[in-house]
């Protein structure tokens, strides 16, 4: 993943620079933390990385494709099938039970084996049990493993983790790294992780920091 002079300006009255020429290189299968005061553009980098927002300028590349000149269709499929993204409060569909939760972007997909799938994937973040539960019969922490099993079930090469530990105790937070490394060791994912948890970016192979739009650090 390469960014080039990435620039994101939100317009309005008093216009706002969340990203001010980044450049950034990620290696394939690297453990990216990105750390930084609130407002300094981690979430933004991460919307744009999986293709939820455009930038201004500048470009974004992943497996070699730029995501900037991608239509909208190809966008759609980018989020589905190569960048599974992780968010602090879950973005759980309160209806659905946890396997249906982890099967919907395959079945968006039109795969037929969204079923075995997605609880293999449950098994494996050891949740397979609660597989008819809904979200609001889950602790914290199994809600956010549910929501790592839906990003990468679609077999996502890169994982953006937007604060997935930040509505969690220490113990389940520590659970919730741990999975995303082992996952990211056993399939070759490449995370980018945005955190202001110290704990969580010393389990990272390198630290950045954004502050103000601007990277500090380095970029590779």
């Amino acid at each position: 993943m390469a960014c080039r002079d990435l620039r994101k300006v939100y317009a309005g009255a008093q216009p706002v620079v969340a990203l001010d020429g980044v450049d950034l290189e990620v290696s394939a299968g690297e453990f990216l933390a990105i750390v930084g005061p609130s407002g300094g553009g981690k979430s933004t980098l991460l919307h744009i990385v999986g293709a939820i927002d455009v930038p201004t300028s500048g470009s974004a590349r992943v497996s070699g494709r730029d995501l900037v000149t991608m239509s909208e269709r190809e966008r759609v499929v980018y989020r589905r099938r190569e960048a599974g993204i992780v968010f602090q409060f879950f973005n759980l569909l309160p209806h659905l039970s946890v396997q249906e939760n982890v099967e919907l972007p395959l079945l968006f997909d039109g795969a037929r084996d969204a079923a075995p799938r997605a609880l293999r994937l449950l098994e494996r973040v050891g949740l397979a049990a609660r597989s008819g539960a809904h979200p609001y019969e889950l602790s914290g922490g199994e809600m956010q493993r549910v929501a790592i099993a839906r990003a990468l079930v679609a077999g996502a090469r890169i994982l953006l983790a937007d604060e997935p530990t930040g509505n969690l105790d220490s113990r389940n937070g520590e659970a919730v790294l741990a999975l995303i490394d082992a996952m990211r060791r056993e399939h070759g994912v490449t995370v980018l992780l945005a955190t202001h948890s110290e704990a969580a970016a010393a389990r990272a192979d390198r630290v950045v920091e954004l502050r103000d739009g601007r990277l500090r650090g380095s970029p590779r």
